[in-house]
C-alpha cells in the first residue's frame, strides 16, 4: 500500500464521492453498469429508489428499468446491512455470500430469532425453499403455509427465517414503476437462472465499495455493508491500495486510478430520495452533511426524509404535495438559499415533477422559508 502523504479537505472528499456516485453529471451509460458500478443501489421502498436513478441518468426510462425486473436483468434482493438492494444477478451472486453473514445476525438478533432459535431453521428453508419454488408468496402467505408444519411458530417468524436464511428476490410486478403488487418472493437462483456463489469475497467487496463511495475508512466499509473485522482483509489488499488522510487525520483507503477532482469543481443541485446511497454508504457523513441537518432527517420511524443537494452538501428535505389542480414539490431549507441557489433547486425539482408526473400540468417548485 502507498501512502501519499495527501489530506483531503472535507469539500475534497465530497466531490470524489459525488464523482463516483454520479452525482456531479448525469451519465449517458446503461443502467445495469451504473447499478454496477454504483455496488447495488438500496431498494427497499416500492418505487423513490427509481429517483436515484433518475438523478444519475441522461434520458432515463423508468419503464424500461421495470422490463429488467421483469425479466430478470435486475433484481431487488437483501444484501448489505440486510436491507433490500437492486443489483444485477452478476453481483446478487456473490454479494449474497459475502454479506450473509450480517444477514444472519439480523436473523439472531431480531425478535424473530428468539422464536424460531430452537428449530431445525435448514429444515425450515428447505419447506420455503420447495413452496416458493411452486410459485412466488407473499410473507404472509410463505409464513401461513410453513405455520401447517410448525404450528407453535408465528407465522411471519417462520418467513422470516427463509427471508433470511434463503435467498430470495422480490418479483414484480412489486418494484415495477407505474405498477403495484405484493411483496412476493421467489428463490433468487431459479429466478435469475443463475447459481449463487458458495464463498465470500470480501476483497472483491472491499474494492468495489471504494470505486463507489471512497476515499474511505474501513469503519465506512464496515458501516456500509453491516461486516465486521474487515481490518484483515484491508491489511491483505494494501498492495493495491493507497493511503490518504481526511482532515482530521484519518486514514482513508482508495482505489490509485479512482477520480478524485477539483474540490472546485461545481456540483448541481440534486433531489435524493429517502434512502439514497449517498447517506447510507459511510459511518462519518460529514462530507456530504453536517452533524447538525443529520440530526434533521434521523427519523425515530425509520422513513427518512428526501432531501436536497446544495453545492454537494445536504441542504433542504423535500416532499410531493398533490392537489386535484396540480402536483408541487416543497422544499424546506435547513439554512438560508441565494437567489442563484433558489433558481437552481427550482429548474431541477421542475426537472424531478416532469419525470415523475409527465403526463400532469400545473407543475410548481415551493421553496419555503428557513425554520
Amino acid at each position: 500500500m502507498t501512502t501519499t502523504g495527501t489530506t483531503l479537505t472535507r469539500r475534497a472528499l465530497n466531490r470524489a464521492t459525488l464523482a463516483r456516485q454520479f452525482l456531479l453529471r448525469r451519465v449517458d451509460l446503461p443502467v445495469t453498469e451504473v447499478v454496477t458500478r454504483l455496488a447495488g443501489l438500496q431498494a427497499q421502498t416500492t418505487h423513490t429508489w427509481y429517483v436515484g436513478l433518475q438523478n444519475r441518468i441522461e434520458g432515463f426510462d423508468p419503464h424500461a428499468v421495470g422490463r429488467m425486473l421483469t425479466d430478470g436483468e435486475l433484481v431487488r434482493v437483501t444484501l448489505m446491512r440486510s436491507t433490500l438492494h437492486l443489483v444485477t444477478p452478476e453481483d446478487m451472486a456473490w454479494l449474497r455470500a459475502t454479506v450473509q453473514a450480517v444477514i444472519d445476525r439480523d436473523l439472531t438478533h431480531s425478535g424473530h430469532g428468539r422464536t424460531t432459535r430452537e428449530l431445525d431453521l435448514d429444515a425450515v428453508v428447505a419447506v420455503g425453499r420447495e413452496l416458493l419454488a411452486r410459485r412466488p408468496l407473499t410473507p404472509t402467505d410463505l409464513g401461513a403455509r410453513l405455520a401447517e408444519r410448525w404450528p407453535d411458530v408465528p407465522d411471519r417468524d417462520l418467513a422470516y427465517v427463509v427471508r433470511c436464511r434463503l435467498p430470495v428476490v422480490q418479483v414484480p410486478p412489486r418494484g415495477v414503476w407505474g405498477a403495484s403488487g405484493p411483496p412476493a418472493l421467489a428463490p433468487a437462483d431459479t429466478w435469475t437462472g443463475r447459481t449463487l456463489d458458495a464463498r465470500p469475497d470480501p476483497a472483491t467487496l472491499i474494492t468495489r465499495y471504494l470505486a463507489a463511495f471512497g476515499p474511505a475508512s474501513v469503519r465506512d466499509v464496515q458501516t456500509w455493508s453491516g461486516l465486521t473485522r474487515l481490518r484483515e482483509v484491508v491489511d491483505r489488499l494494501r498492495d493495491r491500495l493507497i493511503v490518504l488522510r481526511g482532515e482530521d487525520g484519518a486514514e482513508l483507503l482508495d482505489l490509485p486510478d479512482a477520480p478524485r477532482p477539483d474540490p472546485d469543481t461545481p456540483a448541481p443541485a440534486r433531489f435524493l430520495y429517502d434512502f439514497d446511497n449517498l447517506l447510507r454508504g459511510h459511518a462519518d457523513r460529514s462530507r456530504v452533511i453536517s452533524a447538525e441537518d443529520l440530526r434533521r432527517i434521523c427519523a425515530r420511524n425509520g422513513m427518512p426524509p428526501a432531501t436536497v443537494l446544495v453545492d454537494g452538501e445536504v441542504s433542504a428535505a423535500w416532499k410531493v404535495v398533490r392537489t386535484r389542480a396540480a402536483t408541487a414539490v416543497e422544499v424546506v431549507p435547513f439554512r438560508p438559499l441565494t437567489s442563484a441557489e433558489t433558481d437552481e433547486v427550482t429548474a431541477e425539482g421542475l426537472r424531478l415533477l416532469r419525470f415523475l408526473e409527465p403526463d400532469r400540468d400545473g407543475h410548481e417548485i415551493r421553496v419555503l422559508d428557513t425554520p
